[in-house]
């Protein structure tokens, strides 16, 4: 071979993988320009609280009675103050304060908690109903929903009580 065919070869080799370099270096910041955009569109803006608004605690540390359906989120604390550097003071019903970063509370809704705590039918109340004895705080209880399925397919209407 040639030396002069090989220093072109030589030279048309090194000028191939500058442009490969390059195109994957070009590669390279269109996917880091589309991660960005992807994660600051998935980010959530900071929620602000005011003094005396009510959070649910999260506590990932509770681990006296672990269960797999036991939440989490820890009684209602009262916002004391909302910092500027992510993290907020909260206290409970006895004054005791806590300081804890804001990605740990989310804000507590007491209607959507304790809507349907008065609308529990237990098994007594259902076997009180399959024998027509229907009490007057069990038919208040049956008629805050329209229509509740008790007992096997049976449908009951208690709407006319």
């Amino acid at each position: 071979m040639d030396l002069t065919k090989a220093g072109v070869n030589r030279f048309l080799h090194i000028n191939e993988l500058d442009e490969m370099r390059l195109d994957t270096y070009e590669s390279s910041i269109s996917y880091k320009g589309r991660t960005k955009r992807w994660h600051d569109k998935r980010i959530k803006t900071p929620t602000k609280y005011e003094k005396g608004d009510k959070v649910l605690f999260f506590n990932s540390r509770l681990r006296l009675f672990p269960r797999k359906l036991k939440s989490r989120w820890y009684e209602p604390f009262s916002v004391s103050k909302d910092m500027n550097n992510g993290a907020i003071k909260l206290y409970d019903e006895d004054g005791n304060e806590l300081i804890i970063n804001k990605q740990w509370v989310k804000p507590y809704q007491k209607d959507v908690l304790d809507a349907d705590k008065d609308d529990d039918i237990t098994l007594e109340d259902e076997e009180e109903v399959m024998q027509g004895r229907v009490t007057s705080r069990l038919a208040t209880r049956l008629n805050n929903k329209e229509k509740r399925s008790l007992g096997g397919n049976l449908i009951f209407n208690f709407s006319h009580i």
